[in-house]
Order: structure tokens, then C-alpha cells, then sequence
């Protein structure tokens, strides 16, 4: 009971709507410099998509191809999320239920179970790890409870078209497999995690419940290594500062998309990038613009 009132307060201070401090032409953000780092990625070849809202107000403040489909990763774990937070929140099982890890859902990469001793979880610490670190056999064990059938239908009630998740975690993919873990439309992905933070996603528990595990997220390596924040303890307000986030990372693709308030107001925002990774350096420019998005942010809303 006590970390459910903590998720609700959490989500109430994300949602509390507060009067803005006023905003001269030169303290505004206008977005500039990310139309520009992101304009020079796609000038280098990269397929660049960003969608960036006021919260309250919901006005689009930067719109670059926002409505195109691209890989997004990781991403669309949030997808899997919502609906095993839906269906603790209409009982049809308990949070505290017992998942067992298989052979079959062995998986490398991003996440912390494969390397515990643990065969067995409860379905909230399932979603607490992927939440926290984005883990893979997590995902794959949750996956195969719910069926990703029923995520697909949950993705396609919220009325996303653009945005899927479309397949388990795969160390590799072969010719029958789905060519990547999700995609998205960053135009989508900002609306999401609005809705998330207005409590319009099923219902208020429901997005009380993802946005407290989404919260754990220690991946601030892109838009939000802007905001200066401590990647493993950020569920409090920092400096005025209140970031939600999820990540997306594989080879030639960076996608980010999250809510973060700060004293003066809040965004929801998200940017994705395919890029050719034939070196550091190219990861390195597509990180940097993805930072300049984040500076930019943090100027908005603070």
C-alpha cells in the first residue's frame, strides 16, 4: 500500500497543472537548434523523426516528420506495460502471482534477471526490471503470460496505428521474424506519455502504475543527459525537475520519449533516429543532437 501511494503522489505532482511564470520572446525556447542538429543528421543520411507538446496547453512546439514510422527498439515495451498494468488493475492477476523464467525465453543484452540466481518472480517485479532497465528476459517472460496479441489489441484501443510492439526479444532476427522489436511515430509516442501523465491511459491507476515503473529508468544517456540528473535516483523532484522517460537502443537506432516538468511548466516529447552506426563518431553526432533536444527542453519548462 505504501509504494501505491507513493506511485499515486508520484503522478499527481507529474499531472498538477501550475501557473507559468511569464515568458519573454527571449527566455522562450523556439526549438532552433534542435531543428538544426537534427537537420544535419538527415542531411548526413539519418532518418530523423521528433514531437515535441506543452503538457498543459498541449501546443506542438517542434514537429520534424513526426508522423513517419521508425524503429523505435525498446521503446515499444511500454506497450507490454500498460497492459499488464491493465489487467492488475481489473484483477485478472495478482501482482504478487509467481512467473517462472525459461529456455525458451533466454536473452542477452539490456536487463539484470539473466545475471540473478532468482528463476522466479512476481509479475510487478517482472515490470519493475523492465521499467528500471529495460530487461529482456523479463519482457519475454511477461510476453509469453499476456500474449502479444493482447498487447497488439490494447496498442490499437488506445487508437495508436503507427505505433507497435511487434515481436519478442531476440538475440538475433532471422527472415521469419519481425525486422525489428517495435516501431513508433514520435507524434504518437508524445501523445502516449501525455496521456500517461494526464491519467488517460485506461484509467488513472492504470497510468499510475506504468509511470511508476517507467520512473526507474537509469537510461539518461540521450535527450534526457541534458537534464542533469542522477541516472539511479531521479523518482523526486530535482531541482524543480520531474522526468519519465523510456529509451530505445539497437545498432542504428536512438529513440527517446518521456514527460518532464520543471518549476515553470511540462512537455512530452519524443525523437527518433536510424542512422547508419558505421562508427563512433556517427553514434557520437546523433547523441549530441539528440542532448541539444534535451537542452533545449530543460530551457522550456525551467
Amino acid at each position: 500500500m505504501t509504494e501505491v501511494a507513493r506511485t499515486r503522489e508520484r503522478h499527481d505532482r507529474l499531472r498538477a497543472l501550475r501557473t507559468p511564470r511569464h515568458r519573454s520572446t527571449g527566455a522562450l525556447a523556439n526549438f532552433a537548434d534542435s531543428f538544426t542538429a537534427l537537420g544535419h543528421l538527415a542531411y548526413e543520411g539519418a532518418q530523423v523523426s521528433a514531437s515535441v507538446t506543452d503538457l498543459d496547453s498541449g501546443e506542438s512546439l517542434l514537429a520534424i516528420d513526426e508522423r513517419i514510422v521508425l524503429p523505435t527498439a525498446s521503446i515499444g515495451k511500454i506497450l507490454l506495460l500498460i497492459e499488464v498494468s491493465a489487467r492488475l488493475t481489473e484483477r485478472d492477476f495478482s501482482g504478487y502471482g509467481i512467473l517462472d523464467k525459461t529456455p525458451r525465453d533466454a536473452v542477452g543484452d539490456s536487463g539484470v534477471w539473466q545475471h540473478l540466481q532468482a528463476p522466479s518472480l512476481p509479475v510487478a517485479d517482472l515490470a519493475t526490471l523492465v521499467g528500471a532497465s529495460s530487461d529482456n528476459l523479463a519482457t519475454n517472460v511477461l510476453l509469453r503470460q499476456v500474449g502479444l496479441q493482447a498487447v497488439r489489441d490494447r496498442t490499437e484501443s488506445l487508437g495508436l496505428m503507427r505505433t507497435a510492439l511487434l515481436d519478442l526479444v531476440r538475440d538475433s532476427r532471422g527472415p521469419d521474424d519481425a525486422p525489428q522489436l517495435s516501431v513508433g511515430s514520435t507524434a504518437e509516442l508524445a501523445w502516449l506519455f501525455a496521456a500517461l501523465a494526464r491519467g488517460e491511459v485506461v484509467d488513472n491507476l492504470t497510468s499510475s502504475r506504468v509511470l511508476g515503473w517507467l520512473s526507474l529508468n537509469a537510461d539518461l544517456s540521450m535527450v534526457a543527459s541534458a537534464f542533469g540528473l542522477d541516472p539511479l535516483s531521479h523518482r523526486g523532484a530535482d531541482h524543480g525537475m520531474l522526468l519519465v522517460n523510456k529509451t530505445g537502443t539497437d545498432a542504428g537506432v536512438r529513440s527517446e520519449a518521456g514527460v518532464v516538468r520543471g518549476p515553470r511548466t511540462a512537455v512530452a516529447y519524443a525523437v527518433s533516429v536510424q542512422f547508419s552506426d558505421d562508427g563512433i563518431a556517427a553514434r557520437l553526432r546523433v547523441l549530441d543532437a539528440m542532448r541539444t533536444v534535451g537542452f533545449e527542453l530543460l530551457e522550456y519548462v525551467h
